[in-house]
């Protein structure tokens, strides 16, 4: 018989697989769609009846890019994509620990929904409960409307976090249903995700909602100031050619989305803009804007004055983690990106992969066929293979904020 969990919503009905509870496709917050497109995310009604969850909801709009494992497929999507899903060892008070995960993909692409982040091994294996989610992304998540949308669309380059903290409040309120201790809830990331957790670290209103956090390849720096924030709106309201809030939200998701492909070749082309941020975006055009309630300030800033600091926290870079997305006929190209995002002079850095003579080639890992770029502030040319026993990899992430209180006191859940 399929498990039924009761939450404050209503009930769900769950599948067990080889001994592991899986609630899939749990709405934790109403679609944002209609006039709730870039707005707050509001609560979702109760209902009635169970509740089918044994199938993951779909991703939240994006479209396929070449380069990147992640990236390169077309994903079942839709603006309804703000739902969570639970795995579980057993519907009980056990009170276990949490692990909530939050995917990547540059704040524009990923779903929680994939084979990878199945949280069944943690269940069987560490009698942990598993939360994966969705959240609003790209310029539907991150784009800052209040110089044509006023004080109500103010803060909406910040909904995507916003999501992500009504998700936790959602596990909160419900997650003791599946087995789970409110109390004990870990938040980690990679990558956009890992970038995430460092920003939750230093909002106020996530403040409270977990315990101990492991941000990987991501820090708390990957922010907008409000500045550069309205000059990125303004370039994609160019491209889809409209200057009022109603006209924006009549447009499909999928224009919106192909001009945000366009804003964020623009970004990439230019390098710095004048917000004042100071920083290389590469093209990530569309990441959580400092402002307003949910980041009062920047997070790195905020940890920096002591903000969480009674969070244990883990961090670090994954080995090999390029290869994500520098792999087969699109490794040039997804290397260029790579490098334009993380070094000053990408032309110089990409300068060690080319062999005399200006010809192109790849660099690689003999064993597992891993191109690589120099590591940043090394002169380029000069290998890493060797230095104390690694391989060649790209730190993705640089920069990680230091929280006062690390999690090699206490890195379990």
């Amino acid at each position: 018989m399929d498990p039924i969990a009761t939450t404050r919503c209503g009930q769900v009905l769950g599948r067990e697989k080889e001994g592991v509870l899986l609630f899939a496709g749990i709405p934790y917050a109403a679609p944002p769609v209609g006039p709730l497109r870039f707005r707050p995310a509001e609560p979702y009604p109760a209902w009635s009846e169970a509740r089918d969850a044994r199938r993951f909801g779909p991703a939240a709009p994006q479209l396929a890019r070449p380069g990147m494992i992640t990236e390169n497929r077309e994903v079942r999507w839709d603006e309804d994509c703000l739902t969570l899903n639970v795995s579980t060892p057993a519907l009980d008070d056990a009170r276990r620990p949490v692990l909530v995960w939050i995917h990547g993909g540059a704040f524009r692409s990923g779903q929680g929904g994939v084979p990878w982040y199945n949280g069944a091994s943690f269940a069987r294996r560490g009698d942990i409960v598993t939360v994966s989610l969705n959240y609003r992304l790209g310029a539907l998540g991150f784009v800052e409307l209040s110089e044509i949308g006023g004080r109500d669309y103010a803060g909406s380059g910040a909904n995507g976090i916003l999501d992500q903290i009504t998700a936790l409040e959602w596990v909160r309120d419900n997650v003791e249903a599946f087995g789970g201790d409110p109390e004990r809830v870990t938040l980690a990331g990679e990558s956009a995700g890992g970038m995430s957790v460092g920003t939750l670290l230093g909002s106020p209103r996530a403040a409270g909602l977990f315990r101990g956090a492991i941000p990987q390849s991501g820090a708390a720096h990957h922010t907008h100031s409000i500045d550069t924030a309205l000059e990125i709106a303004r370039l994609l309201l160019r491209e889809l050619e409209v200057e009022k809030i109603e006209e924006l939200l009549a447009l499909s998701p999928l224009r919106i989305l192909e001009a945000q492909g366009r804003v964020e070749l623009q970004v990439a082309a230019g390098g710095r803009l004048g917000g004042g941020d100071g920083a290389l975006l590469g093209d990530m055009a569309f990441q959580p804007v400092v402002g307003g309630r949910v980041l009062p300030e920047a997070p790195i800033d905020a940890l920096r004055g002591g903000a969480s600091s009674d969070v244990p926290v883990m961090i670090g870079t994954n080995l090999h983690e390029t290869t994500l997305w520098a792999q087969g006929k699109y490794a040039e190209q997804a290397l260029a990106v790579t490098a334009a995002r993380l070094f000053p002079d990408p032309e110089r850095a990409l300068a060690g992969r080319r062999p005399a003579g200006g010809e192109r080639a790849r660099s690689h890992d003999r064993a597992n066929d891993r191109p690589h770029l120099p590591h940043p502030g090394r002169p380029p040319g000069r290998s890493t293979r060797g230095e104390r026993g690694h391989e060649p990899h790209v730190p993705v992430q640089l920069g990680v904020a230091r929280v006062r209180r690390s999690a090699s006191r206490d890195a379990r859940a």
